[in-house]
């Protein structure tokens, strides 16, 4: 083969991986299901060329058909194509209070999962991992058969150097310099490379997409997850913004008054010494084995404590979101975990002090959301984003 023949052939196979890309992110990001004609149009493909990757998509199992619904029209009814469910990912979390692990095939759909509470503060990372591995193995075994990992992602609280995969810093787990993939048992993920991320940016992916390819509600948004601190993620037109290295987010972290308490990340008077779950349930006088439902309870009965503790809470969120949207111009908000629960309490004053404190508030008043109730969202998220590997080249899981 000639040069001029290699150049061509490369061309070729390089625009033909780009068109299987077209076409199955065209087809994840459907909320109905298409037909190959609809695809075409949608592509500007021509019939032919759409129908043909089409196939190619389905008998790789990264597409899959469904029955036609005839609709009462004339004529052989089209088949409509949908995400293929033969591929999955696994995704692991740990956190302070609990380990996650979750299979998510490319619809969206969770095969498989089991989530096991546990007190992982301070906790020792490699005795951790290992009770994560043995979770992960039980959940894999009972995985039916045909269906195919396509990676394995882990979210974790914390700084996280995504190039090595080293976890820097966890202040809520004690964890410091950790290489989670050199502890954990390589039966625990399929043999398949673990990739590691920080957990609120993993959980903003389960806000950005309904399901792997299809776009949420909101292109724009900053997401915070509340459990025993809170993290947090900013994403632009659909995608996280994360930083020079990868550590944008810890609004956590961001402090709210210099004389406040002691965080464990060192500093004081972090936003999550004022919003965390711990802080907040403690501020109301209740335990840590209380819930963030019982507080909401009391605070809208007129417990006097529980209602200070909320109006403390929303306050300090006030003020650190506020400097988040003046600097980054996203003034859609949306409230994960605990925070989510207390969400409507919370509403009325943080809306108050954003409205005094974000400069372009008169035009545009800050909207504040509730995610949905999903346990262990930075599992989820840690499998959309192994699954975003199929949709962005195909072609490497075809025959």
């Amino acid at each position: 083969m000639t040069a001029l023949d290699q150049q061509t052939s490369a061309r070729q196979s390089s625009l033909r991986a780009s068109n299987l890309a077209l076409v199955a992110r065209t087809v994840c990001a459907s909320a109905r299901p298409l037909s190959r004609a609809d695809v075409a149009a949608a592509t500007s493909m021509t019939r032919t060329t759409a129908t043909r990757l089409a196939d190619e998509l389905v008998a790789g199992g990264v597409l899959g058909e469904i029955e036609p619904d005839g609709g009462g029209r004339r004529g052989r009814p089209a088949t409509p194509l949908v995400p293929g469910s033969r591929l999955a990912a696994v995704g692991l979390q740990v956190n302070a209070g609990f380990l996650a692990v979750r299979v998510v095939d490319l619809r969206g759909r969770v095969v498989a999962e089991s989530l096991e509470y546990a007190d992982l503060v301070e906790s020792d990372p490699e005795a951790t991992l290992d009770r994560l591995g043995a979770l992960s193995a039980r959940v894999l075994a009972g995985l039916p058969e045909g269906l195919r990992l396509v990676g394995a992602g882990l979210a974790l609280p914390g700084i996280v150097a995504a190039a090595t995969g080293t976890l820097l810093r966890a202040p809520n787990l004690g964890w410091s310099g950790v290489r989670p993939a050199e502890l954990l048992d390589p039966a625990a993920v399929a043999g398949l490379p673990l990739r590691v991320g920080n957990e609120a940016s993993l959980a903003a992916r389960t806000v950005a997409e309904v399901a792997p390819g299809r776009p949420g509600p909101f292109p724009d948004f900053v997401y915070l997850s509340g459990e025993i601190g809170i993290g947090g993620a900013a994403v632009v037109g659909g995608e996280v913004m994360a930083g020079r290295h990868g550590w944008a987010g810890e609004i956590g972290h961001v402090c709210v008054d210099p004389a406040g308490p002691a965080c464990r990340c060192g500093s004081t008077g972090c936003l999550e010494t004022y919003a965390g779950r711990d802080a907040l349930l403690a501020a109301a006088g209740l335990t840590p084995a209380s819930t963030p439902a019982h507080l909401a309870e009391l605070a809208a009965a007129g417990d006097a404590r529980a209602r200070e503790a909320v109006t403390a809470a929303a306050q300090a969120l006030g003020v650190a979101l506020a400097g988040v949207i003046n600097v980054l111009d996203i003034p859609t908000v949306v409230l994960g975990g605990h925070l989510a629960q207390v969400a409507d309490l919370l509403r009325p004053e943080l809306e108050s002090r954003l409205r005094e404190r974000v400069l372009s508030a008169r035009w545009t008043p800050p909207a504040i959301h509730a995610a949905k109730n999903i346990p262990a969202p930075g599992a989820t998220g840690a499998a959309y984003r192994e699954l975003a590997g199929v949709l962005t080249d195909p072609a490497r899981w075809l025959p």
